[in-house]
């Protein structure tokens, strides 16, 4: 009687084989998850960069070096912030007129600002220089001095020059004065022009001012008016304030200072503020 065949062995590898190699995937996938996920030192990355931005194809998958230095690979891209680090190291080979300039957008707020007023404290040097060398030629040194800042070209006129005592009424004689400097402001003007009235510190009480700020007021205004009417000045940029006492650029005790502290000031702005 024949004897029953017994079944021959399953060929290939073990079943529990399959298994490990199952479990021993996944545990690599984990630690490449954790490697991808994980911040590296500064340092190491720098030096990791360095290396891939003087190589090419140093990936399986044929990692290269493209424009300003950003690398494609497998896997690099998975980095944290990798970009950011390339970006900044891809490139160092700038010439020195490129540092410079990048060095200008790296200037902060005050230095910016400082170099604004420097730039307009030239250009109007330039202008009071222009402005008073025009003066001088129509004869009127003696009569408007010139002053500048960073903000302004300020004409500095005797109130005595301009009004009777008391007055805010124009003088025949000043009318003439304002006319040229009517011509002035149409020529070397592009921005606001500011009309200031000053005064002494006397006290004045009389039936049409009240104190000094009224007389001031009305003296700017005085002069306000003439240009308005005389020239072909924007009145959008025509402004007007009376200062009565407040600002002296004289000691008030003297009968010196008190009459230098009498004027009219016309402030010509730089557009630029």
């Amino acid at each position: 009687m024949a004897k029953r065949q017994e079944d021959a062995p399953p060929a290939g590898s073990p079943a529990w084989m399959s298994t490990f190699s199952d479990l021993m995937n996944l545990l690599l996938c984990f630690f490449v998850m954790l490697f991808s996920m994980s911040n590296m030192e500064e340092s190491k990355l720098h030096e990791l960069v360095a290396a891939m931005n003087n190589t090419v194809s140093i990936f399986d998958a044929g990692a290269t070096a493209i424009g300003e230095g950003v690398l494609i690979s497998n896997g690099v891209s998975q980095l944290n912030e990798l970009d950011q680090y390339i970006n900044s190291t891809g490139k160092t080979a700038d010439s020195e007129t490129e540092g410079e300039d990048f060095q200008e957008y790296e200037k902060s707020p005050e230095a910016l600002e400082e170099m604004l007023t420097e730039t307009q404290l030239q250009e109007n040097e330039e202008l009071a220089e222009n402005v008073e060398e025009t003066i001088q030629e129509n004869n009127l040194a003696d009569q408007i001095d010139v002053s500048f800042t960073a903000q302004y070209v300020q004409l500095t006129m005797n109130g005595a020059l301009l009004f009777d005592s008391g007055s805010a009424k124009l003088k025949d004689e000043a009318i003439e004065i304002l006319q040229q400097v009517g011509v002035i402001l149409q020529y070397y003007s592009s921005g606001t022009i500011e009309i200031e009235g000053h005064t002494d510190n006397v006290p004045i009480s009389s039936a049409q001012y009240a104190d000094n700020e009224e007389l001031s007021s009305a003296r700017a205004l005085s002069v306000f008016y003439f240009l308005l009417d005389n020239t072909a000045l924007d009145p959008v940029n025509l402004k007007h304030a009376g200062m009565g006492d407040r600002v002296p650029v004289a000691d008030n005790s003297t009968a010196e200072g008190r009459s230098r502290n009498r004027r009219v000031e016309i402030r010509i702005y730089n557009p630029a503020r």
